[in-house]
């Protein structure tokens, strides 16, 4: 199944490390993601992380806002673990 997608130009750092319900998650949260996405619900994008290849969904916080998952797999290959800033690159939105 194909999607459609809507092109996007986002680029922000943020540290690695989400908190929710009293624990840390190896998340990274979008600063303003209910207005720059238009909605609380998950939202499926495509980009980079630190120059490597991320698809994936920002999902809801719980608070207003949405933050991506950034896997074990990802941060051996970034050498980066929770605490660390990464650069997220968003360059397309999956409709």
């Amino acid at each position: 199944m194909a999607f459609e997608s809507q092109d996007l130009d986002i680029t922000f750092d943020a540290p690695i490390g989400v908190r929710i319900k009293g624990e840390t998650w190896p998340c990274v949260e979008l600063p303003g993601s209910k207005e720059i996405f238009g909605t609380g619900k998950s939202v499926k994008v495509v980009g980079t992380v630190d120059g490597l290849p991320l698809t994936s969904a920002f999902m809801p916080t719980g608070s207003g806002g949405h933050m991506v998952s950034i896997s074990a797999k990802l941060r051996k290959a970034l050498g980066k673990d929770v605490g660390d800033t990464v650069t997220i690159h968003l360059s397309r939105r999956l409709i």
